[in-house]
């Protein structure tokens, strides 16, 4: 059974190694499991909640973007798309307004510390405390479930989002009578790898102390022999445990190359040298990266339509099809129906009768993509063939559909054939008896 994973990445600034080895090595690596379907996605709408600097905004996406992509992350092979290219999550993100709790939003974690931080300066609750902030809960939901997601990777400070997110699927599967929603699941990672920056301190962009990821040969040198150290001399022992020098060693190497720098610790490397050993290490794996980085930053007309197709095939796949389901759910109808009986009766039977066919692509286990079609009532109609990229699939998929199209009248036609047959046959029975008589 294929999994889906959904990873959200706020354009906030500059790519730095924290972020590569803590986020994108080890999602990239993930991403190409054999039974999980990925979803990146570019949180543009979250990054307007702390930063209305248009220009600012514009270059994060552009070099988050060209980052990911650079580190190996396939566009065809993953979903890989700009928050902002999908409307209907925004819309989404009203219909679970309009069931979610304000009592669960005030005791969101970024909204409370911003009250605390106020009542500390004797100000207003809500001074400076943005509808967008409040509301931030609400969309991060939106994000999830408009794709159902099965699993969302995030930091502890994130589970209570994930938590939300659950309870707002659930009320609105409650109140209109159908499971509409998966609910997602948390995936906390323990074994997270964070990064020292040049200060020993965490490597944070509210610090300071950042390597940025991409920067030139020559400048990652120069940081690298930053680094803060001790004042032991060449030939004096020096401590693994608390150096950031050995850690960020240790997360660019293999167990085997750590041992041996561990090794040279304790026989009195001297900084320089050991310096000279990381700034090797680091540079040989981003040397590749970097070079593919600088080729797609000078051609962001590439990037833009890698977003704006997968933005596109998500749509038609699988955002589209479920806001129309979503708007019959909850009353956004064709008013020239309103006549029609079904549609007023309420919960699951009604939503029964509304459901359209699906389709639903993924990935199975032997790595190749597929898809099928269900009914409205979950039942399997088509059930595709493996496909290498799932753009392959979804090129099918936009092909059966204009042929429903275009079937669509013969159906009816056919349909309107079955009944009246046996109309005809009943009539034809009658004439003969009236003969007989």
């Amino acid at each position: 059974m294929t999994t889906r994973v959904l990873t959200g990445i706020t354009p906030s600034g500059t790519p730095h190694l924290g972020n590569y080895v803590g986020a994108i090595r080890p999602a990239i690596a993930a991403s190409q499991a054999s039974d999980i379907e990925s979803f990146f996605f570019l949180a543009d709408l979250h990054s307007l909640i702390k930063a209305q600097e248009p220009e600012r905004t514009q270059r994060s996406t552009l070099e988050i973007a060209a980052s990911w992509l650079a580190c190996g992350l396939d566009p065809d092979k993953v979903w890989f798309y700009r928050q902002s290219d999908i409307p209907e999550t925004t819309e989404l993100m009203w219909f679970l307004t309009v069931v979610a709790g304000k009592g669960i939003l005030n005791r969101a974690h970024a909204y409370k510390a911003a009250v605390d931080k106020n009542r500390e300066e004797q100000l207003d609750d809500d001074a400076g405390v943005t509808a967008g902030l409040f509301m931030y809960p609400v969309l991060m939901a939106a994000d999830i479930l408009i794709f159902n997601a099965n699993k969302v990777p995030v930091g502890r400070d994130q589970i209570q989002h994930i938590e939300m997110a659950r309870d707002f699927a659930q009320r609105f599967n409650h109140i209109y009578g159908k499971e509409y929603f998966a609910l997602p699941e948390v995936i906390i990672d323990e074994q997270v790898a964070t990064l020292a920056g040049l200060d020993g301190r965490k490597m944070s962009k509210s610090y300071h102390n950042t390597i940025p990821l991409f920067v030139p040969r020559e400048e990652l040198k120069k940081l690298v022999f930053s680094i803060v150290t001790d004042s032991r001399a060449p030939g004096e022992s020096k401590d693994t445990e608390g150096s950031a020098l050995f850690q960020m060693y240790q997360a660019f190497a293999t167990p085997e190359q750590t041992a041996a720098f561990a090794k040279a610790f304790a026989e009195g490397i001297s900084w320089g040298d050991a310096k000279q050993q990381l700034f090797e290490r680091i540079d040989g794996e981003l040397s590749p990266l970097r070079e593919r980085y600088n080729a797609l930053m000078a051609e962001p007309e590439k990037i833009e339509a890698i977003l704006r197709r997968r933005g596109q095939q998500l749509r038609e796949q699988f955002a589209i099809p479920l806001l129309k389901e979503l708007r019959h759910a909850v009353g956004l109808r064709d008013l020239s129906a309103a006549g029609d009986k079904h549609n007023d009766k309420p919960g699951a039977e009604a939503a029964s009768k509304a459901a359209l066919p699906l389709f639903k692509q993924y990935r199975e286990k032997d790595g190749r993509f597929y898809f099928k079609l269900l009914d409205g009532e979950g039942e399997l109609l088509i059930q595709s063939e493996g496909f290498d990229s799932p753009r392959d699939a979804g090129q099918l998929i936009a092909v059966i559909k204009q042929a429903e199209q275009g079937d669509a009248l013969q159906s009816e036609l056919f349909k309107l054939q079955t009944e009246v047959e046996p109309v005809l046959a009943a009539l034809q029975a009658l004439r003969d008896a009236a003969a007989k008589d």
